[in-house]
């Protein structure tokens, strides 16, 4: 059975779902929407999608049953309910929401609709994660004990053509980029209990220096380095920072340190990427074959593994409860360094399901 998606935003990361959707059996994108329909239609020229629509013949169109949400982050809860309101299940672009009210919004809808909701990052799917949770399920390096996760960089402004939504409302590097690495750990180690943290703007205006804006100032309305302790409900501890004031670092992108050895988790914007070990026994730091499958860019794996879930019955695995789970801790992390406290999480969620390996590439399910 093949579902047909459509997918509304067509922008900087759309080509990667463009490309990704054609290699899964399950998906077939069968049209395109933009707030700027000729964007939609060059879309679908350049990727040989059937129609290029506005936002609402889209959301109308009965043909479309998941619809695939890449507009910007402010945007990303309204697009969500509208479609949540036409009867289509949604899989959104990271973050979930801006703030719990809206996340919580977009999952008390869909339950009221019966449709399902799911959220990137999907890179947890993919051969690198999935490498990884096996390996600690294994009892490879014993039992999580803590955990470091770095994401050091100098900001968007130097080669994003539209950068200034990453220091506005709803921007900052832990709404950006946090959604990786918080989707990673959990996958990993399970819920989160407990968080604080602290937050600086170091810049308070940037200039952007690509095309087409170069030269123009913008005005930072968020922090930029964002650090956070959590407590996950398995016990593991661990600091999470997420930064665009640093010019260069050498910093694991995360490292997981067991009872009985320490991992080294790629980088979890990326589905592949070196595993390395260094256990009981180990003289040094081992790399580890991938055991599971998709170690290359296959943005679009989290909506074929939705549209496979949605035929079988069995729950999808980049979900609204991972997605508002890791919403929660962002915010409680900017609210903890507001109040100078810690802040008990109220939201939780299971591990989603493991990788099947041994399946033929595009194939999800047995």
């Amino acid at each position: 059975m093949t579902t047909a998606i459509g997918i509304i935003g067509c922008g900087n990361i759309s080509n990667a779902y463009f490309n990704a959707c054609k290699r899964f059996s399950a998906i077939r994108v069968a049209s395109c929407a933009d707030l700027d329909v000729a964007r939609a239609r060059a879309k679908a020229t350049e990727h040989g999608i059937a129609t290029a629509y506005s936002v609402d013949e889209l959301l109308k169109d009965p043909a479309v049953a998941i619809v695939v949400n890449l507009t910007i982050p402010g945007a990303h809860a309204e697009v969500d309910l509208r479609a949540i309101a036409s009867g289509k299940h949604v899989y959104s672009e990271k973050p979930f929401g801006l703030t719990r009210a809206e996340g919580t919004k977009v999952v008390s809808e869909a339950k009221l609709k019966k449709v399902r909701v799911g959220c990137a990052p999907d890179t947890i799917l993919g051969g690198g994660t999935q490498t990884c949770r096996k390996l600690i399920d294994e009892g490879a390096i014993g039992r999580p004990v803590a955990f470091s996760a770095n994401m050091l960089c100098a900001g968007h402004e130097s080669w994003h053509p539209s950068p200034e939504f990453y220091y506005q409302k709803g921007g900052g590097p832990m709404f950006d980029m946090g959604p990786y690495y918080l989707h990673s750990l959990i996958t990993l180690l399970g819920p989160v209990k407990r968080v604080t943290g602290s937050t600086r703007i170091t810049f308070p205006e940037r200039t952007i220096t690509s095309q087409p804006k170069h030269g123009t100032k913008v005005t930072v309305e968020v922090p930029t380095h964002v650090v956070g302790i959590l407590e996950f409900a398995s016990g593991a501890v661990g600091t999470l920072t997420t930064s665009f004031d640093v010019k260069a670092h050498h910093l694991p992108c995360i490292e997981i340190f067991g009872s009985e050895g320490s991992l080294a988790v790629p980088d979890p914007n990326s589905f592949g990427g070196p595993v390395r070990i260094k256990a009981a026994g180990d003289k040094d730091w081992r790399e580890v074959a991938l055991t599971h499958p998709y170690p290359d860019n296959e943005r679009g794996l989290g909506v074929a593994d939705m549209a496979t879930a949605i035929a079988s019955g069995r729950a999808h695995r980049a979900n609204d409860q991972i997605a508002m789970h890791a919403l929660d801790v962002m915010q409680a992390i900017h609210e903890a360094s507001d109040g100078g406290r810690h802040i008990t999480l109220t939201t939780t969620c299971e591990r989603p399901l493991a990788m099947v390996t041994g399946l033929p590439t595009g194939t999800l399910d047995p």
